[in-house]
């Protein structure tokens, strides 16, 4: 019986990927099809290669980043005859425009679900100077607040999380939400799936977000269904249509579990059974979360509830989710969580990462899974190692993604050069994204250190000040360490050849 139901999901799962390639490959057929007869039609290949110049002027003068500007730039410019056009046509698309414009209203109402204390950030500052600018900064202008009363705790694996994870789902008794990049069928989901439902007939508000792009091969189809069948509320992020269009850069990475307003969980962790490593798929899976408990869960009640209004389109009030009662023991330092994303200008993700490289005076830990960066903090965390400051990061050993390694291994190089110590996870595939700075700051979210997280995904993460949790961030990145191999220069210096494959791939680095 078991076996027929894996072998249905799988057909379901390979019916779904043969279709999606199948229309892909229609449509780069209709592309190059239509190329080839505008380059027939003298006039119209002339009016298109204007377009494309005029498109490329456009783009110049925007306000994005220079990155990402450039990337366009060259690849429109590569193919003039229909670059411009396509661009246009992507990017007026109905859907899309009318997705862009629903969020960007959402994240303008921010500042009403959050309701930050100004007493609260004058403390803060008062006893954490070194990070009074980033304190105002996520308070002031990107809206979120500073909390005390809040105990956090470290796992640095998904093994250990899972297990609490269950324990605080058990005990829950108003609501439960969920809203994760992947959720995959298997050990880890069923197992959380299975208190899900049974909390649902209880009567409890139990609400799941999934992203369909990021579940795309590990959901069947309408998956929403099945959970609304068994009481529970669903709703997939920007449903993937396999079709060319730029709105489908736009993907909901974040990872969030809260649970009564009290308990909140985020990190690096989806709900899939590689992340708990019953599933081996590089290597052994090196991860890491938080758990919030007290005031600082409710900041991610309301990210949560903020991001279901909109894709429900429905009004969700914030303090109906509050809880006023006191149920954790004061922490001995302060969380601020946060939130990014790629509707407005406001670069909440880097400028997290740019103050904790810049405040550092002493040594700056990083891990992440992926490492290709703007100029930014590039030129950051060179000046930090030139500073004498000891930067270590961490990268996987085996990479999920073989073209982004090959091109993160040209940045390698410089960084290296300035004194940045590189370390490839050698277990396997290290997917933490954490930062450390001289003991006193940790950063643990969603936030890779690539284009796409910074700038084009909805993520989020946590500020730790003094928190205990920061001993554990450094226990376990030093023990990581162990399972690592220093990269030295020579190990990353590439024939002529490889060298200019991967000066090619950072040309388009944003847009991998």
């Amino acid at each position: 019986m078991e076996k027929r139901k894996y072998r249905s999901k799988l057909r379901q799962l390979l019916g779904r990927r043969l279709l999606v390639v199948l229309l892909i490959l229609f449509q780069i057929v209709l592309l190059a099809v239509m190329l080839f007869r505008s380059y027939q039609l003298y006039w119209l290949a002339g009016l298109l290669t204007v377009l494309s110049v005029v498109t490329a002027f456009h783009l110049l003068t925007r306000s994005d980043k220079s990155a990402f500007k450039l990337s366009l730039v060259f690849l429109i410019l590569l193919f003039p005859v229909f670059g411009g056009a396509f661009y246009w046509v992507f990017h007026f698309q109905s859907g899309s425009y009318g997705f862009r414009r629903g969020l960007a209203r959402l994240f303008k109402k921010q500042k009403e679900g959050y309701a930050p204390s100004s007493a609260a950030l004058e403390r803060a500052k008062k006893e954490m100077p070194k990070d009074a600018r980033l304190l105002s900064y996520l308070q002031s202008t990107a809206s979120f607040p500073v909390f005390q009363n809040t105990q956090t705790r470290y796992f640095p694996s998904g093994k250990q999380m899972l297990s609490t994870m269950l324990k605080d789902l058990e005990a829950a008794k108003r609501y439960i939400f969920l809203e994760y990049f992947i959720i995959e069928e298997g050990v880890m989901w069923d197992s959380i799936l299975e208190i899900l439902q049974r909390k649902a007939k209880e009567g409890l508000d139990v609400r799941v977000i999934y992203d369909d792009f990021g579940s795309l091969l590990t959901l069947p189809p309408s998956y929403e269904d099945t959970l609304r069948s068994m009481g529970i509320r669903c709703v997939a992020f920007n449903r993937f249509h396999p079709f060319l269009t730029t709105v489908q850069n736009n993907r909901d990475h974040r990872k969030i579990t809260v649970i009564d307003g009290k308990i909140a969980y985020t990190g690096g962790i989806n709900l899939a059974d590689e992340y708990i490593d019953e599933k081996i798929r590089f290597g052994k899976w090196k991860d890491n979360s938080i758990r919030l408990c007290g005031d600082a869960a409710s900041a991610f009640t309301v990210m949560f509830l903020q991001m279901w209004s909109t894709l429900t389109r429905t009004e969700e009030d914030p303090s109906h989710y509050r809880t006023a009662e006191s149920f954790c023991a004061p922490s001995d330092g302060w969380v601020q969580p946060y939130t990014d994303n790629p509707m407005d200008e406001i670069p909440v993700g880097e400028q997290v990462y740019l103050h904790a490289i810049n405040r550092t005076q002493s040594y700056l830990y990083i891990t992440t899974p992926y490492l290709m960066v703007g100029d930014e903090l590039l030129s950051a965390l060179k000046y930090c190692a030139q500073s004498g400051i000891d930067v270590r990061i961490i990268t996987p050993g085996k990479p999920d993604k073989p073209l982004v390694h090959f091109t993160t291994r040209s940045y390698y190089r410089e960084l290296i050069r300035a004194g940045v110590k590189i370390y490839e996870y050698a277990d396997g595939f290290i997917h933490a994204k954490t930062f450390l700075s001289d003991g006193d700051l940790a950063i643990v979210g969603t936030v890779n250190m690539d284009f796409r997280s910074l700038y084009l995904h909805f993520e989020c993460g946590a500020c730790l000040y003094r928190t205990e949790s920061v001993s554990a961030i450094k226990e376990d990145f030093l023990d990581t360490l162990t399972h690592c191999r220093p990269i030295t220069e020579k190990d990353c210096r590439p024939n002529p050849i490889v060298k200019l494959l991967q000066d090619i791939c950072r040309i388009f680095a944003p847009l991998m």
